[in-house]
This record gives structure tokens, sequence and C-alpha cells, in this order.
């Protein structure tokens, strides 16, 4: 995870952020998927968070 001084700046570096986390994460053994409310206070927007597992593309087609 990355320290205040390197959050995301932009689309990309969030994905990639988001990435990390997730991956991980299950490394780990959390349960990654589900749905979290992220509440941050009056400065700040509050989120609905849902993960869900996709299927993977088969890559033999």
């Amino acid at each position: 995870m990355t320290s205040e001084d390197e959050t995301p700046s932009d689309e990309t570096a969030f994905h990639d952020e988001l990435r990390s986390l997730l991956r991980h994460a299950h490394e780990q053994d959390v349960d990654v998927e589900g749905g979290w409310e992220c509440r941050n206070g009056a400065e700040h927007p509050d989120w609905d968070v849902i993960v869900s597992e996709v299927q993977k593309p088969d890559d033999s087609a």
C-alpha cells in the first residue's frame, strides 16, 4: 500500500493501486468479495464499494 505522499493522482494509477491491494489481500487469504461503505467525514464524499470475482477470458478460443 502506498503512503499518503504517493496516493494515485490519475485513473491509471488508481487502477494499478487497486489491483495491487486486491492481489495482496487475496494472497493473504482475505475475502475480498463483497460490499463496503466507505465513510469519509464531512469534507469528502462517501462511497459504496462492491467487489465481485469475474471469469477470466478463455484464451484458447
